[in-house]
């Protein structure tokens, strides 16, 4: 990715009427508060709308939605160095928590933004230059008066077609069967994609996609996990 884009502090915009996230008021602590002042400027990208992202042409380019506090997208990074990674995140201990861990593991392949991703692909991210958008295991607002804020809508799923190549993979996770449902349903019925399941329906764990310790301890009480990865056509 593009060195020279500007990379002050972490900046969220809320201007958006409908969010699928609520911005919660974690914690910082005194390593991640750090890392926010002196690692951003290495390895963060400010949201600026008259800045758009240049991927490096000879490289894979995967978008990661909503990376929690890294783990996964740190482990994803290190096994695929010939492979550019951005991760999306508005919730501060989790950014602070992935500059340390990039740090820690002397990546040079992952940059990350704390802004809305709505806003990050509608002004920032050029057609049809991703290989692969990854959400794992995204908010799924289980309460019916609060399935509109969703972030896997047709509206959405749309916008995220424009962004990727011709071929490019949109791989979900979740471990609520109601929402793995409703990710098969959007996906299916949208304009421009290709389920990858021989079944038409769901797909085993990628080796590519990390076990979280989240997901080992649902597994442990019993939890499904549902992935899911449709293909642009």
């Amino acid at each position: 990715m593009n060195e020279q884009l500007k990379t002050n502090n972490p900046n969220i915009n809320t201007k958006r009427a409908i969010r699928s996230f609520v911005l919660r008021q974690g914690r910082l602590t005194k390593g991640q508060e750090q890392a926010l002042i002196s690692l951003w400027p290495v390895f963060g990208i400010k949201y600026d709308a008259n800045s758009p992202i240049v991927f490096e042409s000879n490289k894979q380019a995967v978008l990661e939605i909503g990376f929690g506090m890294g783990a996964s997208l740190i482990e994803m990074a290190k096994n695929a160095p010939d492979k550019n990674f951005l991760g999306i995140e508005v919730h501060k201990p989790g950014v602070g928590a992935c500059l340390m861990a990039i740090e820690e593991n002397q990546l040079s392949n992952l940059k990350v933004m704390c802004h809305d991703a709505v806003e990050v692909l509608e002004n920032m991210i050029p057609n049809h230059t991703l290989d692969k958008v990854q959400i794992f295991f995204p908010d799924p607002w289980h309460k019916a008066r609060h399935n509109k804020r969703r972030i896997i809508q047709p509206q959405f799923v749309q916008l995220i077609r424009q962004k990727l190549k011709l071929g490019g993979i949109l791989h979900l996770a979740t471990d609520w069967q109601h929402y793995a449902e409703h990710m098969l349903e959007v996906l299916t019925q949208a304009e421009g994609f290709e389920n990858l399941s021989p079944t038409g329906d769901y797909i085993p764990r990628p080796d590519d996609r990390p076990i979280t310790k989240f997901e080992k301890r649902g597994k442990n009480l019993g939890h499904g996990v549902w992935d899911l990865q449709f293909m642009k056509k």
